[in-house]
């Protein structure tokens, strides 16, 4: 785990000097080691440097940037099995001289060429420079738990973990993609492959890219898409069949998350997804598993859950109750460590329990993706529901009651845009097929009001197409689409971002079991039913619990990191709102109708402003603005 940035410079004006900035920018993420090496040849530089955090082989051995004959590497994340495919190679003639994985990466980048990647498990983004053919080879792994950014502008390539590094290269022109910014509006989140940046962009998970030095050409394609599984006939399976084999796939993706040179640990909640990964874990451990648990006396507080669960578990369990002002000392530093506007104020939380975890281990599991996986969010049957009272309505009637109830829309308060909007999508989805249906209310549900988005801006902008565009009609039945979108989406964009800044804000490396290809792979293929049966949502996932922990300590309501991020800013931070949401604040970035959203401020203060997570957003992309944009 680490931080990795650089640059391909085609007019050959960077030096060392630029190098060393870079990196230093994203020291947090490896303060172990830093290497850094530049390679001039006939066409380009081509800059790479690391910053490391030491997880495997805590030698020397793992220094980067890596050379290997014509190969040269930066690597962030970790590939789990990299024993395994190194005793492959070295059966093939390989021979080896460090004990890491990048060296393993390197020579079955030399062994297989870009399709070495069909033998990873891990979470990676890592960049080979290929001397003999000057081609370069990115690659982000398929759920896009490590992050990988770009820029490309007047013959200038720049890459990095984070955005940060950009800002230390002196031909780093940075403008406001308003389109992103109109996206950010919508989901909380800039979305892949977009950033908030004009002519910098995010590489998808799952994918390539291919860049030719002679050509100057950069291609970027897909090698694992989640989409390909659900495409699949499904498994002629039994349920008991069905369980035991994702039982079987949880203990290897669980086990190989524990491979390590340091201490690990595991993030725990007590919800179901967190109490598999420490149940399985701790089931074959001889030692007392490290488990972290933070709480709140404010919001949803799980810690009295998450504490039964380590005493039945009989883990080595740290809890910790924040105060709400160690809660808010966290929120002036999300700028910083986020670099674009982000919108999830769980990343709260997430931070303050890496604090916890780093003082005990290097590495924690973090089990996000159980959602995505197996059909947990409440969006399933709300929507079915939605979509099975539409379809109710007589094909002959549909036209009439949509027109109907497009026009009674007008009654709706204007305080109540976010409801007028959601009402629009299910009156203007009656005349499609259902899963198109499931396709409009899923993007009504998430974006933001047209209402507000016109009045927000000074001249009319149009978001990019919405990053849940998906062909709905591959889809077998609605609620699988609702699966892939939020895993391509919500998940990488908003879960894994959250994750990986805030346990590398405190040089701690998260880790998902959840998401091991293998487990995913096979769950996709399932009976929708083994899933979500109508009534349970994550049936098979629950019913393997219940092999560790009793129902009855389970069976409550989900609940997830809230807090009350809106009482605060009306009290205790009503200073924020002063100091960011000031019409001269809100003037400083010439994009806003400020005269409008002045008032929309002074609604939220008196607490009569309906759609509260706007405020949010907008705050976010303020304090982002005066961080990264003031000079």
């Amino acid at each position: 785990m680490c931080g990795i940035t650089g640059f391909i410079d085609f007019n050959k004006k960077s030096n060392q000097e630029i190098l060393n900035l870079m990196v230093s920018t994203i020291n947090h993420r490896g303060p172990d080691d830093r290497g850094l090496e530049i390679f001039d040849n006939e066409l380009a530089q081509i800059g790479l440097a690391q910053a490391r955090l030491s997880i495997i082989d805590l030698s020397n051995g793992g220094h980067q940037p890596m050379n290997f004959g014509d190969l040269s590497i930066v690597f962030n994340g970790e590939i789990y099995n990299y024993q395994e495919i190194k005793e492959k190679l070295m059966l093939l003639g390989h021979q080896f001289v460090t004990n890491s994985d990048t060296e393993v990466i390197l020579h079955a980048f030399e062994q297989w060429g870009k399709e070495a990647v069909e033998h990873f498990i891990g979470m990676f983004a890592y960049f080979i420079y290929n001397k003999k053919n000057n081609k370069i080879t990115i690659t982000r792994d398929r759920a896009g738990v490590k992050p990988f950014y770009y820029y490309w502008d007047n013959d200038l390539f720049l890459f990095g973990s984070e955005l940060k590094p950009f800002h230390s290269h002196p031909d780093f022109k940075k403008k406001i993609d308003v389109k992103a910014l109109a996206g950010f509006f919508d989901f909380g989140y800039v979305a892949a492959p977009f950033t908030i940046f004009e002519k910098t962009s995010k590489l998808l998970p799952g994918h390539h890219l291919v860049i030719d030095l002679v050509q100057k050409t950069f291609v970027s394609e897909p090698y694992w898409q989640i989409e390909t599984f659900y495409k699949m006939p499904k498994l002629k399976i039994s349920y008991e069949e069905a369980k035991k084999q994702v039982h079987e796939l949880l203990k290897s993706a669980c086990n190989y998350r524990m491979v390590a040179d340091v201490p690990v640990g595991v993030f725990l909640s007590g919800g179901y997804d967190s109490t598999i990964v420490t149940s399985i874990l701790q089931s074959t451990s001889k030692e007392k598993l490290k488990t972290f648990t933070i709480g709140f006396h404010e919001g949803n507080n799980e810690a009295p859950f998450a504490k039964e669960t380590a005493k039945y578990l009989g883990t080595d369990h740290t809890e910790y109750i924040c105060t709400t002002k160690e809660a808010q000392e966290i929120i002036p530093t999300l700028p910083f460590f986020f670099d674009e506007p982000f919108a999830d104020s769980s990343a709260i939380p997430t931070i303050l329990v890496s604090k916890l975890a780093v003082k005990k281990v290097t590495v924690a599991l973090s089990a996000d993706g159980g959602d995505e996986v197996f059909a947990g969010y409440s969006t399933y049957p709300s929507l079915t529901k939605n979509v099975n009272t539409i379809n109710k309505i007589p094909d002959f009637l549909k036209p009439l009651v949509s027109k109907i109830g497009i026009m009674s829309l007008s009654l709706i308060p204007n305080e109540k845009v976010d409801l007028h909007h959601k009402l629009f999508g299910i009156f203007n989805s009656l005349n499609k097929n259902q899963n198109k249906q499931a396709e409009d209310l899923f993007r009504y549900m998430y974006s933001l009001s047209s209402k507000l988005q016109e009045k927000l801006f000074k001249e009319k902008v149009l978001s990019y197409s919405s990053p849940y565009k998906i062909d709905s009609s591959v889809f077998q039945d609605q609620k699988e689409f609702i699966a892939v979108a939020e895993y391509k989406n919500y998940l990488q964009n908003d879960i894994l971002t959250k994750v990986d800044r805030a346990t590398m804000s405190v040089s701690l490396e998260g880790r998902e079991p959840l998401l091991d290809h293998h487990l995913i792979e096979y769950v996709a293929q399932l009976p929708l039913d083994f899933k979500w049966d109508g009534k349970t949502s994550k049936k098979i996932l629950k019913d393997i619990v219940y092999q560790y922990v009793p129902k009855e300590m389970m069976d409550r309501p989900k609940t997830g990191f809230t807090l009350p991020i809106y009482t605060w800013l009306r009290g205790d931070l009503s200073y924020l709102l002063d100091e960011y949401l000031s019409p001269k604040a809100l003037n400083s970035s010439g994009l806003f109708n400020t005269e409008w959203l002045n008032i929309q401020v002074e609604l939220f203060k008196k607490d009569k402003f309906h759609y509260q997570p706007f405020m949010w957003k907008l705050l976010m992309f303020q304090m982002w603005h005066q961080k990264w944009m003031k000079d």
